[in-house]
């Protein structure tokens, strides 16, 4: 039977950006913890370097692989929009789950010259521009699974190109209004969008020893069930 070494460094990237997106969603527990937004702006931009990271490999980017991809992310996609619609207030997007979608078939349609996966990616595209504001991330975070696929194996000052895509996904003018009005929240988040993408690569390629718990398919329920989890802690401290 042939086995594949499993990366222990994809795993701690994985598990980061899952601990990232919960801290990010603690500023929503009730109380004014804002200044976790900035280490929340790296959860998004890991899980696109994770999927990048997998769809670069041989296997994983066969279109069997990839089909089973998209399913896992369809299925939760669905799944977990009751559990952030319930613990997001005032939510005016869907979860993160479909811009992650769009962004696998625009990488699938780049990666397959075959007319159906062409198709899917420029219909992916077309959505993402025409209904930006109901997509997480708007159209730049559809983009940025293939701008980092881009630069995964290039030399890091590459990374810079995914970096302004991640600070466009993150709505920038937002962001630059408050540094002008001296907000050192949004200062230090424009240098974390900036460097997100750089600082998943340097982990990726320098941390290959580590040995984190695996982050296999039932992790996909991890993403659902922290809503559960922190709408509970939300009405337990109410």
């Amino acid at each position: 039977m042939h086995m594949t070494q499993r990366d222990g460094a994809l795993d701690l990237l994985k598990w980061l950006a899952l601990l990232s997106m919960v801290i990010d969603h603690l500023r929503y527990v009730g109380y004014s913890i804002d200044f976790l937004y900035v280490p929340g702006r790296l959860a998004f931009p890991w899980f696109c370097l994770a999927m990048a990271a997998n769809l670069s490999r041989a296997r994983a980017a066969t279109t069997d692989g990839q089909w089973r991809y998209l399913g896992w992310l369809l299925l939760f996609s669905a799944l977990s929009e009751i559990p952030y619609r319930l613990y997001i207030p005032d939510h005016d997007t869907l979860n993160v789950l479909p811009t992650l979608v769009l962004g696998l078939l625009v990488v699938r349609g780049w990666q397959h010259g075959m007319l159906e996966s062409r198709l899917l990616a420029a219909g992916a595209l077309l959505l993402a521009a025409l209904f930006p504001e109901r997509l997480m991330f708007g159209f730049f975070g559809v983009l940025l699974p293939l701008a980092i696929l881009l630069v995964i194996h290039r030399p890091w000052y590459f990374s810079l190109l995914p970096g302004l895509v991640c600070l466009a996904a993150n709505q920038w003018q937002v962001l630059y209004y408050a540094v002008r009005l001296g907000n050192h929240v949004a200062m230090a988040a424009i240098a974390t969008c900036l460097i997100a993408p750089w600082l998943g690569l340097v982990l990726l390629r320098h941390a290959r020893g580590v040995k984190p718990p695996p982050m296999r398919r039932w992790a996909y329920a991890l993403y659902p069930a922290h809503f559960l989890v922190l709408l509970a802690l939300r009405e337990a401290l109410a």
